[in-house]
């Protein structure tokens, strides 16, 4: 209901002007750990703390020991998918550890048997550049297995039957 004109009106109930905001400037990635999904670089898909795993793996690109044929793209976002799955599991962000679990189940912080390196290729080739793979890999490790240590888990891992 409108006020009537013979109505008094106090200077806080009068009617202000509304402000305008400019347009938004575009988004660039301007931290260290922001994930920039145009990269290629270590690509791992969309996630909020996949960015800071990325920049951590820059660490332990020296320490993977790849087998014939595999590529450290694969790798790294296998177990950047992997190391997001276990700091689910325990309710935080992801730290180095996760990322250290990961590379260690999926075993890649050692020298691995010709076997060991043909199950590993089967679970994580392509994984760089196919989200339905990646999924299935992170499927393979059960809420058990990511509690265990990254040992222990690649060895109830590889024990599993062929993917």
């Amino acid at each position: 209901m409108t006020q009537p004109k013979f109505a008094p009106i106090s200077i806080e109930d009068e009617v202000r002007p509304t402000y305008h905001l400019g347009v938004a400037r575009p988004w660039t990635k301007h931290r260290p750990g922001e994930f920039d999904p145009s990269s290629r670089d270590f690509e791992a898909g969309t996630g909020p703390d996949q960015g800071y795993l990325s920049l951590l793996a820059r660490r332990f690109v020296s320490r993977v020991v790849l087998g014939e044929g595999e590529h450290i793209d694969d790798a790294i976002a296998g177990a950047i998918a992997v190391g997001m799955a276990r700091a689910a599991r325990f309710g935080r962000a992801p730290v180095a550890r996760d990322l250290e679990y990961a590379l260690s189940a999926l075993g890649y912080l050692s020298t691995q048997t010709s076997d060991r390196v043909a199950q590993r290729a089967a679970l994580t080739g392509g994984v760089a550049h196919d989200l339905w793979r990646r999924r299935g890999l992170v499927e393979r490790f059960s809420m058990e297995m990511l509690s265990m240590t990254g040992e222990d888990a690649g060895t109830a891992l590889f024990s599993q039957s062929n993917p």
